[in-house]
């Protein structure tokens, strides 16, 4: 996370839409956990053979569409959406 030290933190949601698996939870929350990123919320719900699942937490605004690439590439993801918010504070 150095490289994001002067980065403004925004509020982010992202939603998964992927494949409905045992592992698919770890996996989502991956990318966040390898960035020393800690989720505020984490909601995840199945409908048959989907699950969605959305997290939400502040990070530095130049993360959002790293983290939104990461996601992609979970095998058995459908679709991934972020959105940024307000800008929460400057990283310290």
């Amino acid at each position: 996370m150095s490289d994001f030290v002067d980065e403004p933190l925004v509020a982010a949601r992202f939603t998964v839409t992927a494949e409905a698996s045992p592992g698919l939870l770890s996996r989502v929350l991956e990318p966040f956990a390898k960035r020393d990123l800690v989720p505020e919320t984490l909601r995840a719900s199945r409908d048959g053979d989907a699950m969605r699942a959305e997290v939400a937490l502040s990070m530095p605004l130049g993360m959002v569409h790293l983290v939104a690439g990461n996601l992609g590439q979970i095998i058995g993801v459908r679709r991934v959406e972020a959105m940024e918010g307000r800008v929460v504070r400057l990283a310290a």
